[in-house]
């Protein structure tokens, strides 16, 4: 059964030059509608970005962990961010390979093959 997972690949567009007064006129205008500095409100500044007191509920459902502290979830959770975020973007590579804009398990299953760091999960997905 093939599962997929979509994936938006930004097209990649021709750059044309604009003349000066356009690019004013276009700077202008970004300049009404940037926001002012400062961070912004809501979790797009989050650290990280998985549930913490999830990953440190799967970190204590291991009966060999009895206490995990907040350094330790946090660390837990970016590494697993990176590793997804690594092995994503490998996926989309096959997927891109075969024209197309959908991460299927085949595409998860190459970028397995692939990648010597990835040998630890080779038939996980079966």
């Amino acid at each position: 059964m093939a599962t997929g997972v979509a994936v938006s690949v930004p097209a990649s567009e021709p750059e044309f030059e604009r003349s000066e007064e356009e690019a004013r006129g276009h700077d202008a205008e970004e300049e009404h509608t940037q926001q002012h500095p400062g961070p912004a409100p809501g979790p797009q500044h989050r650290l990280a970005k998985l549930p913490l007191s999830r990953i440190k509920a799967l970190m204590k459902a291991d009966p060999d962990v009895s206490l995990a502290s907040q350094e330790s979830v946090f660390i837990i959770a970016k590494a697993t961010e990176l590793f997804v975020e690594m092995i994503a973007k490998d996926a989309l590579f096959y997927a891109q390979q075969g024209k197309r804009k959908t991460l299927q398990r085949k595409d998860l299953d190459n970028a397995i093959e692939a990648a010597d760091e990835f040998a630890f999960l080779e038939g996980t997905l079966d």
